[in-house]
């Protein structure tokens, strides 16, 4: 602990990276009944913190080591870091990028001097061939965050903090991924300020160093969620979680929603955009406060990175509301006769604002709605469910349900002819030219699709739904064929919102 000390105090990160403020929020502060401080890692060079832990391991090689040049694996904030890093120190820098890196990241990397090699699909296949480059040429491998030169650097944000609050700080709430900032925030937080809480946020989605810490070892994940791809590691690091397991107090989960939520939190506070994992940290502080009432404290929020694809934003902002708990989707089952919807409109919506609203005939005895409220927090959803149950309207929140907000309120109507033997499936596959196509071709023509819907949501990884109609008795050749696809897939032929509108 204290050689890591004594790392964060005497790096030269400053060569690279600059001291970014410390701002309050009086439109947080305001909202939360606490005063909320932002610290901007979003306004480095990179617009990500990460050129800290890059430049700190970079900047200590040997003449030797330098000349033999550097290399990493990564898609996104920690390639725009060495590599401009490598810039900076004239040192010859190679980064290898999955295939399916927006073309708005490799722009980037390319614009520091660093030469970009595309390999792969995903992250560890391009893992796998930066391994095979080092052992071929003896390049320097740069690690995103397992190293102590790396947590040195990112430490030195807490140095920062300190000084710009004076200690005057009841709890930081820092973004996980590998751990590599986490860890070295927190060595430094509770060497000088032990009474000050350290708390770890991470997608729910992508929980490897709160799983870990659970279960007292680490624990690699069989998938990680794709939306707050800074933050989507399977495994943590062996020295991350060591440094995390004895000085963080806590890790909280937060979803999509909470995540676009904290987007605009952010960009109400400070005009500008953070990506997912940037919002992450306030995302964990807004839960932090909601659950436990938390009032009249000062809580600090890291914004770790801006690195933001444009076109991922209207998925953003679709998905606020729910974040903000301003937007119910319901289902609800209307009687097919006349007068039932106008009743279903004057008597229960009334003077509320619709968000959404899809109605689809199910046959000459009753219809189904797709209804969107906006509300003010979830008493008032609850609210308008049993308006609807003492109306005697048959009805389903489906406020939480995955399904029915990625996908059905973008498709309500039509079903199966045959649909007793429809199965649905949602899987995900990398996002690249052509990739649907691809997809329609692995699918073959084994089985016949009743079903298939894609929706473009400026991600990395697509998203598609497809009903499969499987004759009697093929129910193994359908699994064996589904394992051999090699696509990540969740089956939901039970989901409510899937039975009662596709």
């Amino acid at each position: 602990m204290q050689k890591l000390l004594k790392q964060i105090l005497t790096s030269k990160v400053y060569e690279a990276a600059i001291e970014t403020p410390l701002e309050e929020s009086a439109i947080l502060s305001q909202a939360l009944n606490n005063r909320i401080l932002l610290k901007r890692e979003d306004l480095q060079p990179v617009f990500s913190f990460k050129l800290r832990g890059a430049y700190n391991r970079i900047v200590n090689l040997s003449v030797e080591e330098r000349a033999r040049g550097v290399i990493t694996a990564s898609a996104g904030n920690h390639a725009q870091g060495v590599a401009f890093s490598g810039q900076k120190l004239g040192i010859k820098t190679t980064i290898v990028m999955p295939v399916t890196t927006p073309a708005i990241k490799i722009s980037a990397v390319k614009s520091y001097g660093a030469t970009v090699v595309l390999c792969g699909d995903n992250y560890s296949e391009a893992a796998e061939h930066c391994a095979l480059l080092v052992a071929q040429s003896g390049m320097i491998f740069i690690p995103p965050f397992d190293d102590e030169l790396v947590i040195a650097g990112q430490g030195t944000v807490a140095n920062e903090l300190l000084r710009q609050s004076a200690g005057n700080m009841d709890a930081v709430f820092i973004p996980v991924g590998g751990g590599g900032l986490l860890a070295g925030m927190a060595v430094f937080l509770k060497a000088l300020c032990p009474e000050v809480k350290v708390i770890g946020v991470e997608p729910a989605d992508s929980d490897a160093m709160a799983q870990s810490l659970d279960a007292g070892r680490r624990v690699k994940l069989d998938s990680v969620g794709i939306f707050a791809d800074g933050v989507a590691v399977r495994e943590v690091g062996k020295l991350t979680f060591e440094l995390c397991r004895q000085h963080v107090d806590e890790i909280i989960r937060v979803d999509i929603d909470e995540i676009c939520s904290s987007i605009k939190s952010v960009y109400q506070a400070t005009r500008s955009i953070v990506e997912p994992a940037g919002a992450l940290a306030l995302a964990g502080l807004k839960k932090y406060v909601r659950e436990r009432e938390i009032k009249g404290q000062t809580l600090v929020a890291i914004n770790s990175g801006a690195n933001m694809n444009f076109d991922r934003l209207r998925y953003v902002a679709e998905r606020t509301l729910s974040g903000e708990k301003q937007e119910a989707l319901f289902a609800v089952t209307i009687p097919e006769e006349p007068g039932s919807l106008f009743r279903f409109c004057r008597e229960v919506v009334g003077e509320r604002n619709i968000t959404e609203f899809n109605y689809r005939l199910s046959g000459r005895e009753s219809a189904y709605i797709f209804v969107g409220i906006a509300v003010d927090g979830d008493e008032q959803r609850q609210l308008f469910g049993e308006q609807l149950d003492s109306h005697g309207f048959v009805n389903v929140d489906l406020t939480d349900n995955e399904l029915a907000k990625t996908h059905v309120r973008y498709m309500v109507g039509g079903r199966s002819t045959d649909a007793c033997s429809e199965r649905l499936f949602r899987f995900w596959f990398p996002e690249r030219p052509g990739a649907t196509a691809r997809f329609l071709t692995a699918m073959g023509a084994d089985w016949n699709i009743s079903l298939f819907h894609y929706r473009t949501q400026g991600g990395d990884f697509g998203r598609v739904l497809v009903g499969l109609e499987i004759p009697p008795g093929q129910e193994a050749q359908l699994q064996s064929f589904l394992d051999n696809l090699g696509y990540r897939y969740v089956e939901e032929s039970d989901n409510q919102a899937y039975q009662l509108f596709l």
